[in-house]
């Protein structure tokens, strides 16, 4: 069972991130940032096209397979104003964002607002372009965001269509930057197939064919996984403690060829690519711990901090996808798309990965927090070697290779 952390202090996840050691663009080639090692409590330092040599050739590396959509909005009053819309999901009726952008006529989703001071509940605002009008309403304010009602002529158009025509690449805030042309594509992990995220899981963007290419050289399986990134994963956590903290919920999805491929392999090391990838991965392990212990005939779910409150001693990996796959083939489910809320802290033990793939995360952020749940208190000692020898942070920023103490064979 896993140690519960919500009495952490935050403040014991901050560090000083000056200003200029923020990647502001990426580099010209994806694989040519910097990749810090962490091994048997040692740092070395590497280029990003040494990855392939670092990797044991029985390991298997599990992506997430999500798309970005363009879903940054600008709109002109006729006032002046600027009003600046950050579509986040959909309402809970219309399911992820994926099912949302196959929506014609009109959709509802929660959005950030840029300006809300200045737009009035009811007032309309309209663009058109490419022969298309856009009309969008301000419906409700939430604690955290907006309902904005989206609706458009020509109607036949998908939403997805419309964000392609009217939208931008939504960059994340603290690049304090409008999006060029290029952060279309450099935004974007050569990867990428089924959109719905409205953030990059930036551990894969310095992947290449070229790096994938030496991956299969040497044997290195790899395997798809999709978690649908939202915008809670630029949040830093302003609570004291972790236990006044409200972890977003995101969409998952993984095959029943995917979760079999993993029974086949759960002996052989495991390296996740990207944060997002891990917490999908552990997230499934749970679902299948939930399946085992209550049987249950609706898609699983997992909150925040289910996972601290369930006694696993003895539950492996493999019973838990045992479990899994029998429960996906009873019910001929072919894929299982659900959510998970999951807070990996320390105090959280790690299941089902050897190690992770990451880029250098946010003070107080709950990816840093994931950070210190693999490799302890060292993730001090790892930020400190990163700081001083000058690797770009964030988004855009160079990469890590992060293994465990105790390695799952």
């Amino acid at each position: 069972m896993s140690a519960n952390p919500r009495n952490l202090q935050i403040a014991a996840f901050d560090y000083p991130l000056p200003a200029e050691k923020i990647a502001a663009y990426p580099l010209e080639n994806r694989d040519q940032s910097r990749l810090l090692q962490f091994k048997n409590e040692q740092i070395s330092d590497h280029c990003f096209q040494e990855l392939p040599n670092e990797i044991p050739s029985n390991t298997w590396l599990v992506f997430n397979e999500t798309k970005v959509v363009p879903a940054r909005l600008i709109f002109e009053k006729n006032t002046g104003g600027r009003i600046e819309v950050f579509c986040l999901e959909p309402i809970a009726e219309l399911g992820d964002m994926h099912q949302a952008l196959s929506n014609t006529q009109a959709v509802l989703i929660h959005c950030l607002v840029g300006g809300a001071s200045k737009w009035k509940k009811g007032t309309v605002l309209t663009q058109e372009k490419e022969g298309i009008q856009l009309n969008v309403e301000l419906k409700k304010k939430e604690q955290d965001s907006f309902v904005l009602s989206f609706s458009w002529r020509p109607a036949y158009y998908t939403f997805a269509e419309i964000l392609a025509v009217f939208g931008q690449t939504p960059l994340p805030p603290y690049l304090k930057r409008e999006a060029v042309a290029t952060d279309a594509s450099r935004y974007q992990t050569v990867y990428a197939t089924k959109e719905g995220s409205v953030a990059a899981p930036t551990a894969g963007l310095h992947f290449t064919p070229a790096i994938m290419q030496a991956l299969d050289r040497r044997s290195i399986a790899r395997a798809q996984v999709i978690l649908h990134v939202g915008s809670g994963t630029f949040k830093p956590v302003k609570a004291l403690t972790l236990s006044e903290h409200q972890m977003h919920y995101e969409w998952i999805e993984a095959s029943l060829e995917f979760l079999k491929t993993w029974r086949m392999r759960v002996h052989q090391p495991l390296l996740a690519v990207g944060t997002t990838s891990l917490r999908t991965l552990e997230s499934l392990y749970w679902m299948g711990v939930k399946i085992m212990n209550a049987h249950a005939d609706s898609v699983p779910t997992l909150s925040q901090w289910e996972p601290y409150h369930l006694n696993t001693a003895s539950i492996s990996v493999q019973e838990a996808l045992d479990n899994l796959i029998q429960w996906m083939e009873i019910r001929k489910l072919d894929r299982l798309v659900t959510q998970t809320g999951l807070l990996v802290a320390p105090g959280y033990t790690i299941k089902t990965s050897s190690g992770l793939i990451t880029n250098f995360h946010q003070p107080r952020s709950t990816l840093l927090l994931l950070v210190a749940a693999l490799v302890g208190d060292d993730w001090k000692k790892i930020y400190s070697h990163a700081l001083k020898n000058d690797y770009r942070f964030l988004s855009y920023g160079d990469s890590s290779l992060l293994w465990r103490y105790d390695p799952i064979t």
